[in-house]
């Protein structure tokens, strides 16, 4: 004979049950907009998307919550405008058209199967930016990197260094594997368009990646705790660095990690670099590659040029704020 259960048993059993009832109640009502939302979370095309735009769509899906047991026959487009509306006053005109976005996106990968008639989202005019809106990831000047770099500690200095020098992404910056680094050029796709890059490493993003310390995560990047860098954590250091030197007078208000990015297309296209050869190298516009491409070292060696002529921009701003620094007395 089986000896009866313990009272444990029946413990943990009653636990059990309730986190499944628990969890029934979390699971939105069919037929509501909390449904919509839950069913596009679950399809490919979110989770394939890009680590920064996963998180604006549930920083919006978190923003519709109180109204996520609104009837999907209650949906129109008046009421998607009001949303949209309400939004834009509460939280700015650029976190509502993301918003919108979201939504739309959502109606869209509903539709086939038949949660929703239509795109409620297709006619809601996007918030115009602002004539006196500060212009966002703005380029920085050679005496904002400095001062960033000089003040940051040896791994947030590091990423900088990265996405300074090669334009990547902010989040494929942080991202980028050790294994996407063949010799002295970088391979990885653009997580945001999935369109290949072929970024060579320069002199000064070798000097760079050298004094960084030694660490054991699978990317080149790592954080203090030797671990890779997360999105909210890299931007969590970096926000505090930037108020540092803002409040110092280091540097200008209106610095982003994107902005670095900018900041080697600017440079750039002074030095008198054609818009294709900056396309090339930010793998913006040129012909998606993908990770399975046969690297071949034709788009590497036209980007090496393109490097070098950075690397030539990058001593000059250097030489001009030399005599600026010299001649500051103590």
């Amino acid at each position: 004979m089986h000896p009866d259960p313990s009272p444990e048993f029946f413990h943990e059993c009653s636990k059990i049950a309730a986190a499944n009832d628990a969890q029934k109640r979390m699971r939105p009502k069919p037929g509501t907009l909390g449904a919509l939302l839950q069913f596009y979370f679950e399809t490919e095309h979110f989770q394939n998307r890009a680590a920064t735009t996963q998180r604006d769509y549930r920083l919006s899906a978190d923003y519709l919550h109180p109204i996520k047991d609104t009837p999907v026959s209650s949906i129109t487009t008046p009421l998607i405008a009001g949303i949209h509306d309400k939004a834009s006053t509460k939280m700015g005109w650029r976190r509502a058209n993301i918003l919108l976005v979201f939504i739309s996106q959502v109606f869209k990968y509903n539709i086939p199967h038949g949660n929703i008639s239509r795109n409620f989202a297709t006619g809601v005019i996007p918030k115009p930016r602002p004539k006196n809106a500060p212009a966002r990831n703005r380029a920085w000047s050679y005496e904002e990197v400095q001062a960033m770099l000089e003040a940051s500690a040896p791994e947030m200095r590091g990423a900088l260094a990265l996405i300074h020098c090669t334009g990547l992404d902010p989040t494929d910056a942080l991202g980028l594997r050790r294994d996407q680094v063949a010799g002295d050029v970088i391979w990885r796709d653009r997580d945001k368009t999935k369109v290949g890059a072929a970024v060579p490493i320069g002199d000064t993003l070798r000097a760079e990646l050298q004094r960084m310390p030694e660490h054991d995560a699978l990317t080149v990047l790592a954080s203090s705790s030797g671990r890779s860098w997360t999105y909210d954590g890299f931007q969590s250091s970096f926000q505090r660095l930037k108020k540092k030197l803002e409040a110092k007078g280091a540097i200008k208000p209106g610095l982003t990690p994107k902005g670095l990015r900018h900041t080697m297309a600017t440079w750039l296209r002074e030095a008198g670099r054609s818009e294709r050869d900056i396309s090339d190298l930010l793998a913006q516009k040129s012909p998606a590659m993908g990770l399975h491409y046969s690297k071949d070292a034709d788009l590497a060696r036209k980007n090496r040029a393109t490097i070098e002529v950075w690397e030539e921009e990058n001593k000059r701003r250097a030489e001009i704020v030399k005599p600026t620094k010299k001649s500051v007395k103590p």
